[in-house]
This record gives C-alpha cells, structure tokens and sequence, in this order.
C-alpha cells in the first residue's frame, strides 16, 4: 500500500506527499510564508482544521487570514474567546451556544443575573488578555458518556441536553484553547493569536434557549469581528452612517408612517408616504405595461382546500394567518400571490398561441413573522409585492427568464443601483414535487442563466418549496447588501391546480409558471430607498417635491401663485405661510428632506423671481420664476417619461 497521496491545488497543479501530511506540513511545504499566514485548510470543498491529517488523494485550498473565507473562522474563534472571558469573570455562568454569523458573532449564556452593556468593555478586556496569550486550539474526540459526564460535573446542563439530543452515530469532538474548552464541531484556527485585535462586543439581548418562548431566557452577547483593525473600523463607521440613514428615523423626520403595538408589523402610511409609495407603483405599472404585462387582482383570503392543493398548507401554514367562519370553513388569509394567479389562468380555454402570458399583480399578502423578528418596513407582517406569473411553454423558459433579468437590471438602474448581484438557489429540504421534476426545473433556469451571460453564485437549498429561483441582490450607498427581487421556474404548482393549456399537438399540456417580482416587497424597497439615499431622494420620487417659503406676510398672494404654477406643471409643491422666521422654516423643511426650498419676498414678488436653495447646500441662487418652473418640471420626469 502506498504511502503518498496526490493533492490538487486550485490551479490544476498536483503534488506526491505522504499520507498523514497536516495542513500546516503541506503549507510549510509550499513556503514558510504560506504557512505562516495561513488559518484553515479545504479539503475537497469543506474548511478544516490546518491540524487534520490528510488520508487520501483530496482538492486542497490552503486559506489564508486575508481570505474571504477565514472570516467565519475567526468569528467562531471570537466566539470560543468571549465564553472563556465570561466563564473566568463570572463564575458559574453556563455557555450555551455560539456560532458565527454574517458581520460577526453570538453566545448565549445561563446566568442569573442578565448581563448589561456595562459588562462588555471588562470581558473584551480579557478576550485581549487570552488573543495575547495565543492558547493553542486543539481537537478531541470523546465518547458520549465521556463528553455527558464532564459536562454534568461541571453544571452545565445545556452541553448535556445538546449532546443527549445527538444522533448515537455522531461523533462528539471537544475543542480546547489552553485550559478551557467547549462541545463544537470546529474548524477553528492554530491559536488564539492568530484572531488579531479586529473585534468588538456591541450589545446584549435576550433569547430563549433554542429559540422557543416556552424555555429559559438566556443573555445573548453579540460582536463583530473582522480580519484586521481597519475593517473593522470600517465596519463601525458604517454602522454610525446606517444609524444616521435609519429608515424608521427618516420616517418620522419625513412624516412618511408610523407602526403602533394594534397592528404589529403593519404600516400607517402618512399621504407623504402614500404618495411615495404610489409613485413606485405608478413606475412599475408603466414599466409592466411596455414590457406586455396585463394587470390582475386576487382575493386577500381564500379556502383552505385551495391552500391544502396548492401545498402551502403542508411546507408553508406556521407563516399563514386563518380565520374560521360560521359557517366553520377555514380560511387563510394569503401570504402569496400564486394560487390566486393559475385560477384566473383557468378560466377559459388557453391555446399554445395564448404564450406566453404575463399576469402581473400589485397583492397585498401577510406571513407571521415573529414580534421579535419585525424591524420598521424591512420586516413586517402585511406588505405588497409587485408580483407577476408568467405561464409559457418549456421551451419559453430561456427567453422569458432572460427577459425577466434584463427588465430587473434596467429598473434597478433607475433607481441608482448598479451594483446587483445574482444567487442561484436551488431544492430547499421542505418542498413539494418529485426529484425528477426539480431537475428539469434547475436545469431549464441554469440554462436560461448561462444565456443571459449574467454572473451568479449558487446558493444551495434556498429556493422556493415548489421550484428553483434567482435571488437579486442590491448593494446599496453605504455597501450593505439587499434582497429584492426573485425569478423561479415552477413546473409543480400549474399541475397540483389543474391549469393546462392546449399544445400544438392538440393534447392538453400543463404550463411552466415563472414566479417574478421586482422590487420584491414594495414596503421594504421604500425603506431601503430611503436609506440608499439617506432621505435625500431624486426629485421624481421626493413625495414632497417643492416648498415655498413666505420671508414675510406681505408675499403670501405670491407664494400660492409660485404654488400654483407649479402644481400646474405636474410638481407637487406646498405653501409655508405660518408667521415663522424664514431661516426657522428652512431648518425644519430641510429636516424633512424637501427637495427644493423657495424663499420668497418682497423684492421676489415685485421682479416674479424665487430664491432657491437645495437640500444638502447652503447656497442660495435667485431665478426668474417660469425658468424654474421649467427646469424643475424637467427635473422631475420619472425615467420612463
């Protein structure tokens, strides 16, 4: 038997080693660079310990710390610090669970007494203090009872109901830095030196064990942690400057809506705000109608049986809310658009010659969504997507779907996004449909992806329960990342609710359906237009778009004369005549982020001039009053004017 295995780098290149060989052998190998800077290892696509031994002939990627990837694992490593600080600072606290997550990482603790935000900066202190010492990271594998015993001897009961509810086949493997250790499945760095000084706890919350309000509250410790001090300083400006642009912030200066405790996750839109969002309608409703879309309105509640066909009732009713007549039918109150779509489909004979047809919708739907989930418009309960249900043909597919990205890109690019990225997500676990099915379906939407040209990434098992899709995802002003509008390819639901359609063959035939929608969630796409832009929206969009500003009582006749010439060129403009200094009106206009802010006074009524100031500056120009008007109407015309 061999001693030697080949190992395949990234590049094609192979290398003779011997078996055994350790990640940090192999980089040391290669250069003492190399292993000097490297944290983990990939073996065959999955991260590993630099310390794991390699067995047989594997695809090897040596991570290093300035690697994307090592980001996880020294958020995982941040984690495992801070449970050691808090387990040496105060005696007796349980350590739960403490994954990494995106931006940074948790734990949950079992204490008596709550931690507050004053414990943070004394346990960062003693993360420091163990970074320093750079404590080895070690794996052990320990049998059941071995692992069970400890834990009790030591009180910690959570370790134990964690272990007790792992499969009898699963191994059980213990990782130490110096004298402490935790159960985790790794991977985890050499050392604790190799973290760095890029991290920060940021606030405590509470969290029930394993998320179910019927057990313990434990204290959750949040931090973020990067690869170096800069991104993390980075990271903390940008959370300074995403605190500024808070939509919910912009929404009260704004006057735009509100949310109260009666209607938990639903918004009171204020007419600013409902002009706002009637102005995204009116864009898309133009934007679907060049692009051949018809237009269609279906029920907010539906019978349960439809629910039952449709499958949502099985993979989907935790999300839905139902009400019980009296005549003791059950109802469910949509949270998708779908099923309401393929029954105006059903009605009347459809032909192949019918195809494709583009039946879009404006629906308003509700999904549960935990009270601790819900943050201002980003998550709600009751939100309107700008839906649409393409029904076409197999062979439709490509086209269609590469119709559907271009008119995503090009609205997107209305609005200032042009950086957009693209996720592939196939079968999640929970769906319906056979296997056989969902291979046709992501290969009919890989297909039409690799016509478009576009780039994307895969995100394994996170379409849709009934069929594969594309995620599109924004990256806004200040480089955070938005998920907003979706394309999937449903070959299961049409068949499950009896729609067909009459091929050239002349024998009946179920259509494809492509579920799309643009904005996605036309209440979070406000909220992430107003803090894409900070408030300071393109004056096509402001709800508000003019204010004029009396100097004195004298000039009030002018200004609903400049009001209304403005109205009547299309701009929505405002009065301010209350007896207020002019610069106590600017301030507050300019709070509420009004575009354009007239002043006007004597000597502009007398030459029928404005003074103009523009949000953001603190310069004013003088104009003759029919050139503004001119130049803001221009202004003003949405881009598909």
């Amino acid at each position: 038997m061999s001693n030697n295995i080949t190992i395949t780098f990234p590049d094609g290149n192979t290398k003779l080693v011997e078996k055994y060989i350790s990640g940090l052998e192999l980089a040391n190998q290669i250069s003492k660079s190399l292993a000097k800077e490297s944290v983990a290892i990939k073996i065959d696509g999955q991260v590993c310990d630099l310390s794991l031994p390699l067995s047989q002939d594997c695809k090897v990627v040596i991570i290093k710390k300035d690697n994307e990837e090592a980001l996880d694992i020294i958020r995982h490593d941040c984690a495992h610090v801070m449970a050691e600080a808090v387990q040496i600072l105060y005696p007796g606290t349980q350590v739960t669970i403490g994954p990494s997550i995106e931006n940074g990482f948790y734990y949950d603790f079992a204490r008596k007494e709550p931690f507050t935000l004053s414990d943070l900066p004394k346990i960062e202190k003693k993360m420091h203090e163990i970074i320093s010492r750079g404590e080895k990271f070690t794996r052990e594998v320990w049998s059941r009872d071995e692992a069970i015993s400890f834990f009790k001897n030591k009180g910690e009961d959570y370790k134990v109901e964690l272990i007790e509810g792992l499969s009898a086949d699963e191994e059980i493997t213990i990782y130490k830095q110096g004298d402490w250790l935790d159960l985790c499945r790794g991977p985890h760095m050499l050392n604790t030196k190799q973290i760095g000084k890029g991290f920060k706890l940021m606030k405590v919350a509470g969290a029930y064990w394993r998320g179910d309000s019927n057990n313990t509250m434990l204290t959750r410790i949040y931090g973020t942690a990067w690869r170096n001090e800069k991104e993390l300083e980075n990271h903390l400006q940008q959370i300074e400057e995403a605190e500024k642009r808070d939509h919910r912030k912009l929404g009260k200066e704004m006057n735009l809506f509100h949310f109260q405790e009666e209607a938990p996750g639903a918004v009171f839109w204020h007419p600013k705000g409902w002009q706002l969002f009637q102005s995204l309608i009116n864009y898309m409703r133009n934007r679907q109608d060049e692009a051949g879309y018809v237009e269609t309105n279906t029920p907010d509640m539906m019978d349960k049986s439809l629910w039952e066909t449709s499958g949502h009732w099985e993979k989907f009713s935790e999300m839905m809310f139902r009400t019980e007549a009296k005549d003791e039918k059950i109802f469910a109150i949509k949270p998708m658009n779908c099923p309401g779509a393929v029954e105006i489909f059903k009605q009347g004979l459809k032909s192949y010659r019918d195809l494709p047809l583009l039946m879009s919708e404006f629906g308003k739907v509700h999904r549960y969504e935990p009270s601790g989930a819900l943050h201002g418009l980003m998550r709600v309960r009751a939100f309107t997507q700008d839906d649409a249900h393409i029904f076409c043909t197999e062979d439709q597919i490509t086209e269609e779907s590469k119709t559907v990205c271009d008119l995503i890109l090009s609205i997107y690019k209305d609005f200032g996004f042009d950086n957009v990225r693209i996720k592939f997500s196939d079968r999640p676990e929970k769906r319906v449909g056979d296997d056989a099915v969902w291979d046709k379906a992501e290969e009919a939407l890989m297909q039409a992806m690799e016509a478009t040209g576009l780039k994307y990434t895969l995100n394994p098992g996170e379409g849709a329960f009934y069929g594969p899709k594309l995620e599109f995802v924004l990256r806004d002003a200040i480089g955070r990342d938005w998920q907003c509008g979706t394309l999937q390819v449903d070959l299961n639901l049409p068949g499950r609710l009896g729609a067909a359609y009459i091929a050239e063959d002349g024998q009946k035939k179920v259509p494809v359906m492509l579920h799309r929608a643009l904005f996605g969630s036309l209440e979070r796409f406000t909220g992430i237009l107003l803090e894409h832009y900070a408030g300071h929206l393109p004056l096509w969009l402001s709800p508000s778009q003019v204010v004029v500003a009396t100097i004195t009582s004298e000039t009030d006749d002018y200004a609903f004369e400049v009001k209304k010439q403005l109205k009547q060129n299309g701009l929505r403009a405002e009065a301010d005549i209350r007896n207020e200094k002019i610069g106590y009106k600017i301030r507050e206009h300019s709070n509420a982020k009004i575009p354009v802010i007239l002043a006007v006074g004597k000597k502009e009524a007398e030459e029928k001039t404005v003074s103009v100031r523009r949000l953001g500056s603190q310069e004013t120009k003088v104009v003759k009053l029919d050139e503004l008007v001119n130049n803001l109407q221009q202004e003003s015309l949405s881009p598909i004017n």
